[in-house]
């Protein structure tokens, strides 16, 4: 049997006697014929396994003495114990507006034919472990337990696999760890933030009429939760909180959270600079971009006096795609990467709070994909503190029409992770709900979700009037009191603090702000600041050399194919990693993955950790990268470049989970955290990067612009037409071209290992830059192995990254050329190929773009300047005319074309990116190539 069996929960460590023996009569009799037994016996037996073992002797005798009527009522009754714990929640007060029907039909003794005289006899130890003293029989014991799971706080942890988890959260909600216990001193604290949360939104709802906010009101007590989990951080020494979160609440939050001040939200509010008014101190960083955002999609830093940094993570309106990104900064707070090896990683260091909305939780996939990988190897960060700042709608749509689950927590219980409700107009259960999902992280390293249930005041914006759609709800909550003014009247009637007290919080919290406006409108003749792109973005990537010595070459080569004498590498692997030596003894040439591998060990010795992952990364889609060796009689793991001189940082590549989205998300944000740290997403196929289009639409394509937000994410896109069919040939270049502008990234197809060599090592050498960017390489399929794109060593230890590459043997005569054409990638290959030395071609010049965007015009019109008598610039690619780089260069080449004509040669306009046959792609192929090379 499972050893769960051992779980303390197990009833039968408290039966002893007449009792014990009678059950062991009815498990011996659950083993030879289960199907004679009570159900519920069967039930018992299959979880909780066999009762302690006892002598013959002892079992003869507690079956010739027993009751059995009697033990029907002590199994009743733990039943009615264990349903209190699994399904105290459905009849939980959980609901501030009362507005959910309760179900305590699986709670209530009649349900299990109990009556209390009933319950008062059955021993309390057998309900309930370590009791309070005052808990003198089982009726007091049941009562006990509805008043721990069915008050303000309801809980689901029966999903969790492992029992010492299920245990420990069981011990603490019976110790009543979960029951409030503040001073009045933390009271009055609560109240107090209570009090500046709502005035914040009083404040502004009044003085900025009709603008945006997306109030946080009827789930103020976020900010109480949020306030307690930054508390908690500080006495634990926590080095980085990372939040992520949507829009609504998010002004408190960086308000009250990150301590921006009063001053700079009101002036932002008054469309004037807020500059002036960031303490002097340097506890807050904002970076801003050159274009700018909505300020309910802005994050910030805040710097604690202990040294604990909070960081709210920019997030536009796809309201969960910010967790994955949270995680990934997560990650890289957590790690050590200027060693050799594996990335050591402290989970104590840093943790996220993600903030969800209750109708995205489970309405977006993004949210499966990070739970996923949240214990996954290459992803896991300790466990993150989930919370569901629930209001019960979502923007118009009530729940009955926004999910299939009765919870809108309930997808987080497939990855074992505890659920806790909380009523929240309950300030202090709420406090004590973030001591117990800290602590519960802390202990297991695992995620925790508090799902915070509340209500929202207003439409989805303040300017929506949500009656007009969800009447019912708001007639109830235009006739609820707000939180504060419900704990006010608690403390009041408590005595530890006087209505008048109360009252006068309030007003003078409403004066602290009114004097902070003022401050702000003795400032509103000041310009708002004009922010322009930063000079060195402007000016693009310098030119910086990027060659390696051939003897570190040589060496590191040696290195990297001497393995150790006790690992058994598979046979065939083994010889076609060992003829990475012939190029180093002047025979064949040094394929991508080789290149790759040379630019990685380089990249380390200069001292930029590396960090590559996607869907069989270490291999290799196409089998090409064996990055990690597998030896083939134990399955022990060999990375290579661990083992490299000279050395100084980590490297890392992880084969990811089945997903784009999250994976791509959780890079960026590494990236983002660790700037100087190569960061590598690699798409199994390019266009399955589709699936993370919204990572690339609002954070690597614009996020400098939009929050200053630098990164120098590497983006690998295998594309290429091999006859595959539409979804295995397209990274949809023509997407990242269309998002080009204001040197925002680099976009290259390469044609050339040594240039892909060169590309990444220039990468590396801008990390931490000003200039930095995103660069995004449409990667080789079938040109991995060719020998065309193949590189000599010297290729390697001299020049740099060249943006354009001439076709040699072609255009030497000037006067003879007529066409220049155009191509990058495999189609410059394929071009090549045809006019092998150039021999028949002498009227024709191939430039191969290598780097489309920033597209290399001053080049490219050097070269055109040499042939007077070209009368035709054409641009030839594999995909469709409406696809692929042929739109983005077209005006470019018109610009620089002078009286010459521009052409194209490719496949027509298509609404599919490639033919689904093989033979049919061949033939379309040829017809490409033949026109493009016809001779005017």
């Amino acid at each position: 049997m499972s050893s769960n069996y051992s779980d303390t929960k197990s009833p039968w460590s408290s039966i002893t006697g007449p009792n014990l023996g009678y059950i062991m009569e009815m498990y011996d009799l659950y083993q030879e014929s289960p199907e004679l037994l009570d159900p519920e016996y069967v039930e018992l037996f299959k979880q909780y396994g066999p009762p302690a073992e006892v002598s013959t002797n002892q079992q003869t005798s507690a079956v010739k003495t027993v009751e059995p009527n009697n033990f029907e009522k002590v199994i009743a009754a733990v039943h009615l114990a264990e349903a209190i714990r699994a399904h105290g929640h459905l009849a939980s007060d959980i609901y501030p507006l009362k507005d959910q029907p309760k179900d305590t039909s699986r709670v209530e003794s009649s349900t299990y034919d109990l009556s209390d005289q009933d319950l008062k006899e059955v021993p309390v130890s057998l309900l309930l472990n370590n009791a309070p003293s005052n808990i003198k029989n089982g009726l007091e014991a049941i009562d006990y337990l509805k008043s721990l799971y069915t008050d303000k706080v309801a809980f689901e942890f029966s999903h969790v696999v492992q029992p010492q988890e299920r245990s420990w959260l069981q011990e603490k909600i019976e110790a009543g760890a979960v029951k409030p216990t503040l001073d009045a001193d933390k009271k009055k604290q609560v109240l107090d933030l209570l009090t500046r949360v709502e005035g914040f939104e009083k404040f502004v709802h009044r003085t900025f009429v009709g603008q945006k906010r997306f109030s946080i009101e009827g789930v103020d007590s976020l900010v109480v939760l949020m306030d307690e989990l930054v508390q908690l951080s500080e006495s634990a020494g926590t080095k980085d909180i990372m939040i992520g979160m949507a829009h609504r609440g998010r002004l408190n939050v960086l308000t009250h959270i990150l301590n921006k001040p009063y001053e700079m939200m009101f002036a932002g509010f008054a469309h004037i600079g807020d500059d002036a008014f960031l303490p002097e101190d340097g506890s807050l960083q904002i970076t801003k971009g050159w274009f700018g955002d909505v300020k309910y999609h802005m994050g910030a830093a805040y710097k604690s006096a202990n040294g604990t940094s909070v960081k709210l993570a920019y997030n536009p309106s796809h309201l969960e795609i910010v967790s994955p990104i949270v995680a990934g900064q997560t990650r890289a707070a957590q790690e050590l990467t200027d060693q050799t090896g594996i990335a050591k990683i402290d989970p104590k260091k840093s943790y996220a709070i993600l903030v969800h909305g209750d109708a995205a939780f489970p309405g977006q996939g993004i949210v499966t994909e990070t739970l996923n990988f949240s214990r996954v190897r290459g992803y896991q960060t300790g466990g993150s503190i989930h919370v569901i700042a629930n209001n019960l709608i979502g923007f118009t749509t009530e729940q009955f029409d926004s999910r299939s689950t009765h919870y809108s927590s309930d997808p987080a219980k497939g990855f074992e992770v505890p659920v806790i409700h909380v009523n929240a107009d309950e300030p202090e259960a709420v406090v004590a709900v973030a001591r117990l999902a800290f602590e519960y992280r802390e202990k297991f390293g695992k995620d925790v979700l508090i799902d915070l249930i509340g209500y929202r005041r207003y439409g989805h914006n303040e300017m929506d009037e949500p009656l007009v759609t969800n009447p019912t709800m708001y007639h109830g909550i235009h006739q609820h009191d707000t939180v504060r003014e419900i704990y006010g009247k608690q403390l009041a009637a408590e005595k530890v603090l006087s209505e008048e007290d109360v009252k006068n919080l309030d007003t003078d919290t409403q004066k602290e702000m009114q004097e902070a406006y003022d401050k702000v409108k003795e400032n509103k003749s000041a310009d708002f600041p004009k922010l322009e792109i930063p000079e060195a973005v402007l000016n693009g990537f310098p030119e910086v050399p990027t060659g390696v010595d051939k003897d570190v070459l040589t060496q590191m080569n040696e290195e990297l194919l001497s393995w150790p004498s006790d690992f058994s590498a598979f046979g065939k692997l083994a010889r076609i990693l060992k003829r990475r030596e012939d190029p180093f003894n002047d025979k064949g040439k040094i394929d991508w993955a080789h290149a790759e591998t040379l630019a990685f060990g380089s990249i380390l010795q200069d001292g930029n950790p590396i960090r590559l992952t996607g869907q069989d990364a270490q291999r290799g889609t196409f089998a090409h990268r064996h990055l990690v060796l597998h030896d083939d009689k134990n399955g022990n793991e060999l990375v290579p470049l661990h083992h490299i001189s000279d050395a100084k940082a980590s490297f890392v590549v992880y084969n990811s989970p089945l997903s784009e989205a999250s994976v791509l998300g959780f890079e960026y944000g590494y990236n983002v955290e660790n700037e100087k740290a190569l960061v590598i997403w690699e798409a199994q196929y390019g266009d399955f990067a589709n699936m993370a289009q919204m990572i690339f639409d609002q954070f690597i394509s614009a996020g400098r612009a939009k929050w200053g937000q630098k990164s120098g994410l590497v983006m690998l896109l295998p594309h290429g037409y091999e006859g595959q069919g539409p979804e295995h040939s397209s990274a949809r270049l023509e997407r990242h071209l269309q998002m080009a502008a204001e040197n925002n990234w680099t976009v290259a197809n390469l044609s050339s290992a040594a240039n892909y060599f060169h590309i990444l090592r220039r990468q590396a050498k801008m990390l931490g830059e000003e200039s930095i960017r995103p660069l995004i390489i449409v990667s080789p399929k079938s040109l991995l192995r060719h020998p065309m794109v193949g590189a000599d060593l010297t290729d390697l230890t001299e020049g740099h990254f060249e943006t354009i590459i001439e076709q040699p043997n072609m255009g030497k005569d000037a006067k003879k050329v007529t066409r220049v054409l155009f191509a990058s990638g495999k189609m410059a290959i394929d071009l090549a190929e045809r006019v092998k030395d150039g021999k028949g071609y002498e009227w024709a010049h191939i430039v191969r773009v290598e780097q489309l965007y920033p597209f290399p015009a001053d080049k490219i019109k050097a070269i055109v300047d040499r042939y007077p008598n070209a009368k035709e610039l054409a641009w030839v690619q594999e995909e469709p005319q409406n696809m692929g780089s042929w739109t983005f260069a077209d005006p470019y080449l018109r610009e620089l074309s002078d009286d010459k004509e521009v052409k194209y040669f490719g496949r027509v306009h298509r609404q599919s990116p490639a033919e689904g046959d093989g033979e049919a792609h061949k033939v379309e192929q040829a017809r490409i190539i033949d026109e493009a090379l016809a001779k005017l």
